[in-house]
């Protein structure tokens, strides 16, 4: 059975003192009942405190993004040992701002999952299609092509370090959500993709997150759908009331 996943991605939100006040308000409202992953990713300042703070709770904690080196003359850049040091596991990679405002390429997010994996580290790769992909009908293609060039150069026994995660370009942080209906229709193309490379087994196995623009209103009807496990959260992530009420929607 697949894992049910639902991670917080903070982006560059919440100070110090601001990130242990979320903190405190998701272990006061999150279920603890609920058979579903909970990930939250601070900013990289906060992930020690959000670690020690979240220790003995059902929520883990991961890295927005880390360096494809394992150490090196790379000002400013965080490693996988450095991350691993403070108890970190688990990074986004890929993620839609990366490739446009930092012109992270399939090439370099593929040497990324290699260092995630060497380190047996939760890659959650991050891939999907612009608005004038699918204005044109080729977002198929172009999702087909970000996995093909980041993913599939792995080992099959590799692939237990992997969580997808399609977000439409389009619908984040516009306001704009992808039916539910569109967003499994891209997801079973996505499953169908992976199991025509690697088997059934990895492609039944794998969960694929939904991230675009999901809020406590159109979750639960999301996540109903065979082949959405999940959703990587933006904005809504910010608000523990709103990131609660995505969690039960699963």
């Amino acid at each position: 059975m697949r894992t049910k996943i639902v991670a917080g991605n903070w982006k560059m939100h919440k100070n110090s003192e601001e990130t242990e006040d979320l903190l405190n308000e998701l272990i006061d409202k999150l279920p603890t009942d609920k058979e579903v992953q909970i990930i939250v990713a601070p900013t990289f300042v906060n992930l020690q405190s959000a670690v020690s703070h979240l220790e003995y709770t059902n929520i883990g904690v991961a890295a927005q993004n880390m360096h494809q080196a394992e150490s090196g003359a790379y000002t400013g850049e965080i490693s996988a040992t450095m991350l691993q040091s403070i108890g970190v596991n688990a990074v986004i990679l890929g993620h839609s701002e990366r490739r446009a405002y930092f012109n992270e390429t399939d090439a370099l997010i593929a040497n990324k999952v290699d260092t995630a994996i060497s380190h047996n580290m939760t890659a959650i790769f991050c891939f999907g299609e612009e608005l004038k992909d699918r204005q044109s009908g080729n977002h198929f293609n172009i999702v087909e092509n970000q996995l093909k060039e980041g993913l599939f150069h792995i080992q099959p026994a590799s692939w237990e370090n992997i969580v997808l995660a399609y977000e439409p370009v389009w619908a984040i942080g516009t306001g704009e959500t992808a039916s539910p209906e569109q967003a499994q229709e891209m997801h079973e193309f996505i499953r169908e993709t992976v199991r025509k490379a690697f088997g059934s087994a990895i492609a039944e196995n794998v969960s694929i997150l939904y991230g675009g623009s999901v809020k406590p209103d159109n979750a639960k009807e999301i996540f109903s759908k065979p082949d959405v496990d999940g959703g990587l959260i933006g904005g809504a992530a910010l608000k523990a009331e709103d990131f609660a009420a995505i969690v039960n929607g699963i």
